[in-house]
């Protein structure tokens, strides 16, 4: 065969009926042949991704007992043991403008507020609010010129709309960890469905009738780009046609979730405001959906960055499917309460459980000549550490990927106590290749990350 450098368009779309377009992969045939890319690992794009806990984590499951590479896994952190080699976890890092600083009680919206700000958020419980633009936005704002969409804001709790959340802080500090301005939080989306058909497009209206009818069609998106799909498959190689072939198996399936979670919600009986269609009844199904979704946003390049919250800061979410009915928040403040610990720590794996299924999902999905997850940033962890005490210092982090930016994974970083963890947000930034050396109270960047 002969090799040239003609390439397919990176922005190739699958075209069909009504006007539905599907972005594609990253396919061999999308680089030049001879370019410097075929002679690296390295993809042209690095992704961040910031997944979110709340009420922080129980040390004595989480945090390794000793630094650098011979570290073991506490029980919470034991479904990451796979990732041991493309991970780093970090301790001793704070968020200072988490802490009361003069405003008393409200440590949970503190916490949402600041995680990715280092802002302290203006006390009020109106519509005056005020924190900081988060890091993901610092981001967005850079790259969103290169991509379909500057960010995606993903959850998987419904947010309180007014009011006061936590002792005179309005609820838009616990609802989100992300804001596009001081005064404007950006709103999670919680539904499966909208998140596809935001990416996806949808030429229907949005009329509950008509949905439901396209439910019983049982339509897939796929039906409607077969054509395209058809004419685009002779013209790639092997190792193509393998990952197109298990992206649309992907995006099949995650369709075929969503329709069977949209007719269990159809066929209970309750106010469709109070129970959107498309969200699963069980965590576990929800997370796993709204992740697939956030690897597709990945591979497809349709974004580079995503927050997800896989609950509002402060949640007194129950966990029934793992035999926890109380709620979250009120076994953190287990005053010692051996019973209270234990219950903790099972939601703690549980939420540790599914950051490791994303990472899963990355890790196994080819990306130039290498994997998603060696061409992302993905941060995991709380703004609160001890969730019994409501400290802001030694919070629970870890950071997976980024060999494409050369980090060093396989180690327990232990920084001095104290150290900003906007200096991690600033450092995060950098490596993909956007400057911002003033974030929140960041005193300058993190070292450690690429060398051991």
């Amino acid at each position: 065969m002969m090799l040239t450098k003609k390439a397919l368009d990176r922005r190739t779309f699958l075209r069909g009926a009504a006007g539905i377009t599907m972005a594609l992969p990253l396919l061999d045939a999308m680089v030049p042949a001879m370019s410097a890319m075929r002679l690296t690992a390295a993809s042209p794009a690095t992704r961040l991704g910031f997944v979110y806990v709340p009420n922080g984590i129980i040390q004595k499951g989480w945090l390794p007992a000793v630094t650098g590479r011979g570290y073991e896994f506490a029980s919470t952190m034991q479904p990451l043991a796979p990732f041991r080699d493309k991970m780093l976890v970090l301790s001793n890092l704070m968020q200072n403008s988490g802490r009361a600083l003069g405003d008393g009680a409200g440590d949970h919206a503190r916490a949402g507020a600041t995680w990715l700000t280092g802002v302290h958020p203006k006390r009020t419980g109106g519509a005056n609010i005020h924190a900081g633009i988060s890091a993901d936005q610092v981001a967005a704002r850079a790259l969103d010129q290169k991509t379909q969409f500057g960010s995606l804001e993903l959850g998987l709790e419904e947010a309180t709309l007014a009011g006061d959340c936590d002792s005179g802080y309005s609820c838009a500090y616990t609802n989100t960890v992300s804001w596009r301005s001081p005064t404007t939080p950006n709103p999670v989306e919680i539904n499966p469905r909208a998140v596809f058909e935001r990416l996806f497009g949808d030429g229907e209206t949005t009329d509950p009738k008509a949905r439901l009818q396209r439910m019983n069609e049982d339509r897939s998106l796929l039906d409607f780009v077969r054509g395209d799909v058809a004419r685009l498959q002779p013209t790639l190689g092997a190792r193509d046609k393998s990952k197109l072939d298990e992206y649309l198996d992907g995006i099949r399936d995650i369709e075929r979730r969503i329709q069977k979670a949209e007719a269990q919600s159809a066929s209970v009986q309750v106010p469709l405001m109070d129970r959107p269609s498309g969200i699963p009844e069980e965590f576990e199904e929800h997370a796993k959906l709204m992740s697939d979704l956030m690897v597709i946003a990945f591979q497809t390049d349709m974004t580079r960055v995503v927050s997800f919250m896989m609950a509002r800061e402060g949640s007194n979410r129950s966990y029934r499917s793992i035999g926890v009915p109380d709620g979250h928040h009120s076994v953190t403040h287990h005053q010692n309460d051996p019973v209270k610990i234990a219950k903790t720590m099972k939601i703690d794996q549980l939420h540790v459980q599914t950051f490791a299924y994303l990472l899963a999902k990355m890790d196994a999905t080819k990306d130039g000549d290498g994997t998603l997850l060696d061409h992302s940033l993905v941060l995991f962890g709380s703004s609160i550490g001890d969730g019994n005490a409501h400290t802001h210092h030694d919070l629970p982090l870890v950071l997976a990927g980024g060999a494409s930016c050369n980090i060093k994974g396989g180690r327990h970083i232990r920084y001095a106590p104290e150290t900003p963890m906007n200096n991690l947000l600033v450092t995060m930034l950098d490596k993909v290749g956007v400057p911002a050396d003033h974030l929140g109270d960041a005193t300058g960047k993190l070292d450690q990350l690429s060398d051991v």
